[in-house]
């Protein structure tokens, strides 16, 4: 079993764990065989979901009683202690018992920990949250999304390396093209840090991406960038504006087509439509943010998501530790 993936998952973290995160470690062992589990957690708590629905050969539970809250500080949670899920699973990744970790856990805490535990990449100064978003033509690695909530110049650049080799780890067979969000598409828009970013990588020659200038908000989904990059400040803020546009979007079609007889007429005759629409923009399909410029991998999983989008967010641990993302940052860095 030594080929196997080795996933560190913290089974205490997040809305209605363990239960969610064992049937979601379930759910995607089901449809692939090529991941192998160590869960650290109540062992008692775990067992009463796994309830021997995988072969012991593909998971080792890890117990601990100790785990950080969702309402703890980032400081609160580092001050739990190294025996809480969230910690030694972090420290298996450090010690190589694990490829990968992740966590649908205090998102601050599991930052803080992380940087705590786990040695940055040379020549990197700081980490940024990354994440998969849908647009016309497939998907998009956006970053930062929170991590830093102001950034230099070599910071943008620097997420524009990881963001483009992220994108090739998971799509080996593309070469993306990374833009900077900025409030308009002509070079003189923009602060200054994002102005000097831009001739930054105007200048920089790389063959592992193409720079394709600025991007604005209303253009992040039409599918021509992959990496799209920004500080963390204004990535958080376009990120909580695509979610809450999409949320308004299908409440706002449910309601126009069961709300009144032609309504529902209208969804009957549209049936498959309408289901190809919601499964576009289910956020299940795109749960997995990860923390990237440490020297080992760290993915989190929505606090809130259901026991798919952890399963999802499996799926996507195991094309980083296939894509080499690690080896592929300290390249082109």
């Amino acid at each position: 079993m030594s080929d196997l993936i080795k996933i560190a998952i913290d089974a205490m973290g997040g809305d209605d764990s363990p239960r969610k995160i064992i049937d979601g470690i379930i759910f995607n062992h089901n449809k692939s065989k090529e991941n192998f589990f160590l869960i650290f957690g109540n062992e008692n708590e775990v067992n009463k979901y796994l309830k021997n629905k995988i072969d012991k050969k593909f998971y080792k539970i890890i117990h601990t009683d100790s785990f950080v809250k969702s309402t703890d500080s980032p400081l609160e949670g580092a001050k739990r202690g190294k025996n809480t899920s969230m910690w030694l699973a972090i420290e298996s990744v450090k010690r190589k018992e694990a490829d990968i970790v992740i966590s649908a856990g205090n998102t601050g805490a599991l930052l803080v920990i992380s940087k705590l535990n786990l040695k940055m990449i040379e020549n990197i100064d700081k980490p940024a949250l990354s994440a998969l978003w849908p647009n016309k033509k497939g998907m998009s690695v956006v970053l930062d999304l929170g991590a830093n909530i102001e950034c230099s110049s070599k910071n943008l650049v620097d997420f524009s390396i990881m963001g483009a080799s992220l994108y090739k780890s998971l799509y080996p067979n593309d070469k993306p093209n990374v833009a900077l969000l900025n409030i308009g598409s002509e070079e003189l828009k923009g602060n200054d840090i994002i102005k000097e970013t831009f001739q930054l990588l105007n200048e920089k020659i790389s063959n592992d991406f193409n720079f394709s200038g600025y991007i604005e908000g209303n253009q992040l989904m039409n599918g021509e960038v992959n990496v799209i990059v920004s500080d963390g400040f204004t990535g958080n803020v376009a990120l909580k504006t695509a979610e809450g546009t999409a949320n308004f979007i299908t409440s706002e079609l449910k309601k126009a087509l069961t709300g009144n007889l032609i309504g529902k007429i209208s969804s009957l005759l549209n049936f498959f439509n309408l289901k190809k629409f919601k499964k576009r923009l289910d956020p299940r399909l795109y749960n997995g943010a990860i923390f990237i410029g440490l020297d080992s991998p760290v993915v989190k999983s929505h606090g809130g998501t259901d026991f798919i989008g952890f399963a999802n967010s499996l799926d996507v641990c195991n094309k980083i530790v296939k894509g080499d993302l690690i080896k592929k940052i300290k390249y082109n860095i």
